[in-house]
């Protein structure tokens, strides 16, 4: 609707597909034409949807409200009805909402309803990924980690008995509630709602499962929304995807053969609209691998295709923001991979929310088929690189762990069983024997990169994701061995999403298995936990009259806190959006003004620079703190810098 016809090549395909789509005995749904009520259906007679009884045709963009600042969300959906967008895609993350179990979150950066509500005020109607399950490369695909804890054996999406009483209780008791005022038909902007996520990548084909999700939403919010269904565009993943009762869609990138991709829809969904829900126009990354582009010409040329061809298409992402704090989620392909910070993912609009070149071949595209709103297109947020900050030793890990609560156990504890979302778990056992020299130090795995030492003295690493397990240390009795356990992230997709950190098995020195464990998770996943225990730090520091050598954690820095200040400029053109460089730095994590940027590893790559909001900032005097692992670039104990610049770095070297 509303565009120029499609060319005779399109038009042929178009024809092609015609037979595919015949089918007896399919009734349409026809709402009244003379009701005023908001409706939104599926007209199965002419493939397509009507809205209020009139034709209708999406193009979305997917932003997650959980990436993007509560400030900046107007400013990006603006954007994005400004490329004539039509729909919002985004998930709901039940992470976000309920970190701790019975703890609910609707605030800030988790207020859906403020999100949907500024949506539909720019004219765009959402269409809603309800879950539970996400995926979206975030910490466990968007469950919350402390499912783990209430059953290790719990089948996650299935029909487990355990799994679904907790699915229950979130939807029906919390999220449908919410969402059903924000329906289209009841005045919100609200037109379908996925269940499940891509369930047909799922080894479990459980149909009872799928079902009961299906109607634990119609429940909730009654017949009136579309419900539907996304998966890859294979019959092999329809096939187990596929919900009875629910529409079910297909996602794939530019250079997918659209005719072919469609078609396989329609051995499954035979009538109605032909939908692309997730259409990639770049690609997500991983540390230690080079950033992920696609060309924009090659994205709107796919595009372009299916739009001719009538269909609703969303585009994922088409601003993908940050995963902030430690929500990146990682990958288990033939080796762990974990997500970085940046979620930029080669999107029309840049992970700061600035149209990119893409963007504007883009609009150009769907310009053809929908009209593009009267008006400017907002421009690029200004940026300000506000220069070098000096940072100086506040603190170790080690320090830190002594003046924090301690658990105790006979055997290693993951963090799943302390209750730990997510960060850095210190662990601790003295050593009752006399060992060889050297020793075999073997921890049957490790989720997802340990740090050993013997009396705080760094004596080598284990990693997941080099598949590296042993070490040679040499250890005297009554000395203690310290892991220093990080998660990088829970697998986000695929059959191990159940996926426990921390040291997950037992640990063997010369093949005798180490009892007596002292663990210490350090508050860094908190924001006033750490700062309390960042008090009491910097109080016992001041009380030793350390020097700043003392303070560090290893003689090159590494696990050690650090801190400085920076002055942001009292003028109304400020803050500005900056980038937060770290050359020299390793491996650690960054908090600005008490708010967690997220993990840094420009040493892989390829993101090199994190993301600092303006919203995080503000005129006068602001703090940055480091937790840095491995090593940092200091020319004396206490003169480390880190800088402050107008350029992001996400496409940096990485490994060979």
């Amino acid at each position: 609707m509303g565009g120029r016809p499609p060319s005779s090549r399109v038009m042929a395909l178009l024809v092609a597909l015609l037979p595919l789509v015949a089918l007896a005995g399919v009734t349409a749904k026809h709402p009244d034409k003379g009701s005023q009520e908001r409706s939104f259906v599926i007209d199965y007679d002419n493939n397509q949807f009507l809205k209020d009884g009139r034709p209708f045709r999406y193009v979305s963009g997917s932003i997650h409200y959980f990436r993007v600042l509560p400030s900046e969300w107007r400013d990006r959906l603006r954007k994005m009805r400004m490329a004539g967008f039509n729909a919002l895609q985004t998930y709901v993350e039940w992470a976000s909402h309920e970190p701790e179990y019975g703890m609910y979150d609707f605030s800030g950066m988790r207020n859906l309803t403020h999100f949907l509500t500024i949506a539909q005020e720019e004219d765009l109607v959402v269409i809603l990924r309800l879950g539970p399950y996400m995926d979206a490369e975030r910490d466990m695909g968007g469950f919350p980690y402390w499912l783990l804890n209430k059953n290790p054996d719990m089948r996650l999406r299935s029909s487990d008995p355990t799994y679904l009483k907790y699915v229950d209780i979130w939807f029906r008791d919390v999220l449908l509630p919410i969402v059903k005022p924000l329906l289209y038909e009841n005045g919100g902007p609200i037109i379908m709602l996925q269940v499940e996520n891509e369930y047909g990548s799922y080894p479990d084909c459980d149909f009872a499962y799928t079902s009961h999700l299906r109607d634990l939403v119609v429940a909730g919010v009654g017949k009136g929304p579309v419900l539907f269904t996304t998966d890859g565009d294979g019959k092999n993943y329809l096939k187990c995807g596929k919900i009875p009762e629910v529409y079910a869609t297909v996602d794939f990138g530019s250079g997918t053969n659209a005719i072919k991709a469609f078609e396989t829809m329609r051995l499954f969904e035979p009538r109605g609209p032909l939908v692309n829900s997730e259409y990639y126009p770049g690609w997500l990354d991983h540390w230690g691998v080079p950033h992920n582009t696609v060309k924009a010409e090659v994205v709107a040329k796919t595009l372009d295709v299916m739009l001719a061809l009538n269909a609703s298409v969303n585009m994922y992402m088409f601003h993908g923001g940050t995963s902030f704090g430690f929500t990146a989620g990682s990958n288990l392909g033939n080796r762990f991979q974990a997500c970085p910070t940046s979620y930029d993912y080669d999107a029309p609009l840049s992970e700061a929310g600035d149209p990119t070149e893409k963007y504007w071949v883009l609009r150009n595209v769907t310009g053809k088929y929908l009209p593009l709103p009267p008006g400017e297109v907002p421009p690029a947020s200004p940026k300000f690189g506000y220069g070098k900050v000096s940072l100086a030793p506040t603190g170790s890990v080690f320090q830190m762990a002594d003046l924090l609560q301690k658990v105790t156990n006979k055997w290693p504890l993951t963090f799943e069983e302390l209750l730990v979302p997510n960060g850095i778990v210190v662990y601790q056992t003295v050593l009752p024997f006399r060992i060889a020299d050297p020793a075999r130090l073997t921890l049957g795995d490790i989720h997802d990169r340990g740090y050993v030492f013997v009396d705080t003295k760094f004596a080598g690493m284990v990693s997941r994701e080099q598949n590296m397990y042993d070490l040679a240390i040499y250890a005297r009795p009554n000395q203690t061995i310290t892991i220093v356990a990080e998660s990088q992230g829970r697998i986000c997709f695929g059959s191990q999403i159940n996926d426990f950190k921390g040291i997950t098995t037992n640990v063997t020195l010369s093949d005798h298995t180490l009892e007596g464990w002292t663990m210490i998770p350090l508050p860094i996943t908190h924001t006033s936990r750490l700062q309390n225990a960042l008090a009491h730090l910097h109080h016992w520091a001041a009380g030793q009259n350390m020097p700043p050598l003392g303070l560090q954690g290893t003689d090159k820095g590494g696990m050690t806190f650090f801190s400085g200040s920076f002055q942001v400029p009292e003028d109304s053109s400020h803050p500005r959006d900056t980038f937060l460089r770290l050359d020299g730095w390793n491996k650690g994590v960054a908090w600005v003004n008490n708010f967690c940027l997220g993990r840094y590893w420009p040493e892989v790559g390829p993101q090199v620079t994190l993301y600092v909001p303006r919203g995080v900032l503000h005129q006068g005097t602001n703090t940055l703190v480091l937790l840095e692992q491995e090593a940092a670039p200091c020319l004396t104990p206490d003169t480390c810098h880190a800088t402050l610049q107008e350029t992001h770095i996400i496409n940096g070297p990485t490994p060979l």
